[in-house]
């Protein structure tokens, strides 16, 4: 079958990585998405063990068109009671490029008339229900600008970033999708010692200690949209939790996260113990202006304020300092740092080795790494050819 993972844009070499592991053939990077080949083992293994995908979506047909009465007219044509019930919910998301039909609601509005019309013709005059918040089945409408209008029903139901173990929030948190998307553009070999520095409500920490452990993402999860699809395989399903769930380990190397705020470490520490990691994370109230004892030769993912949502005094200053820090007390790390602040970075006083360009919710941002070299970078160079 024809299936799509959607992500964030900069994400989409890594999950066609991700994809390739699980066994997905002829992978298509696309923008913020990624194409794929699979049978329904590959559907499944996707949903459950996709660390940076946010949706898994199975196409089923397409067609061109560039009117809403030839839109409705080729909708009504597909036998919509054979892939759901009368008394079975669904929601249409919709998304729309073509300069004909540009309006999101209105080709969901118009999707959602030519289905309960059918149904109402069937059924003497009985409809299926809305539901936005639990449907029964999520089906997505994508109108490209080529005006290829494509039809796919969500396999995955609720957003793969809801992990379950967020029960603690602070404000403007990362996203779970986005901050495995980060451990893994790090390359992190998963032996060096983790430290995120400014942790707030943990997501990057428990990422980084799920994917260490070979934790599938969604273990905590009990539902998926595939789950109501009349093809469900239910044992097929048991056979991929168990053998994903079987491949997880029980060491890591040490993770570390650090706050200066009590609010972030309590809520950091109590999404720990939902994701049932408080044996591979540890975490501490300092800041990290007052970090000293660290393990040697480490990586530092974090995430600091950007002046946008979390507003700060002066922002320059603190990216100062926090490369100044940065120089002194964390020789020998690599320093991942996401920001939309480009002003700011520039205060670090650091030169990175590569960028990222990624995007935080709406906000674009760099993910940039800096080597924390002993003196010079060519200097280190040069003595470790002679």
């Amino acid at each position: 079958m024809q299936i799509v993972a959607k992500t964030f844009f900069g994400l989409e070499a890594i999950l066609a990585e991700e994809i390739r592991a699980i066994g997905g053939e002829n992978i298509i990077p696309l923008k913020r998405a990624v194409a794929y080949e699979g049978d329904q083992k590959v559907l499944y293994r996707s949903n459950y063990e996709l660390r940076t995908a946010l949706r898994i979506l199975q196409p089923f047909h397409s067609f061109k068109t560039k009117h809403e009465n030839h839109l409705y007219k080729k909708l009504s044509e597909l036998d919509w009671p054979s892939y759901f019930s009368l008394n079975q919910t669904f929601a249409i998301n919709a998304v729309t490029a073509s300069k004909y039909l540009d309006h999101s609601q209105y080709l969901a509005l118009k999707t959602k008339d030519a289905i309960v019309d059918q149904f109402r013709l069937s059924h003497d005059g009985q409809r299926p229900s809305i539901d936005l918040d639990n449907p029964d089945f999520r089906l997505n409408v994508h109108l490209g600008y080529d005006n290829l209008c494509t039809l796919s029903w969500d396999s995955s139901g609720d957003s793969l970033h809801k992990r379950g173990y967020r029960v603690q929030a602070l404000e403007a948190p990362i996203n779970e999708v986005l901050a495995a998307g980060m451990v893994l553009l790090s390359n992190w070999d998963k032996k060096r010692p983790l430290i995120d520095p400014m942790c707030g409500s943990g997501t990057i920490l428990i990422e980084a200690a799920s994917y260490a452990c070979n934790l599938p993402p969604q273990r905590h999860r009990q539902q998926f949209g595939f789950t109501k699809w009349k093809d469900y395989d239910r044992n097929l399903w048991k056979d991929i939790r168990r053998e994903a769930d079987a491949r997880a380990i029980d060491t890591c190397p040490p993770i570390m996260g650090f706050d200066k705020d009590f609010k972030a470490i309590k809520a950091c520490s109590m999404n720990i113990l939902a994701a049932s990691l408080e044996e591979h994370i540890e975490v501490n109230r300092i800041a990290i202006e007052k970090l000293e004892e660290v393990p040697s030769d480490g990586v530092l993912i974090f995430n600091p304020p950007y002046d946008e949502r979390l507003a700060m005094e002066d922002i320059y200053q603190f990216y100062n300092d926090v490369g100044h820090i940065l120089k002194h007390r964390f020789v020998g790390y690599d320093a991942w740092i996401i920001s939309s602040n480009v002003r700011a970075l520039k205060q670090l006083g650091l030169k990175p080795s590569s960028k990222q360009t990624l995007f935080n919710g709406a906000l674009e941002c760099l993910f940039n790494c800096y080597e924390l070299y002993k003196g010079s970078r060519k200097k280190e160079e040069s003595l470790a050819k002679s």
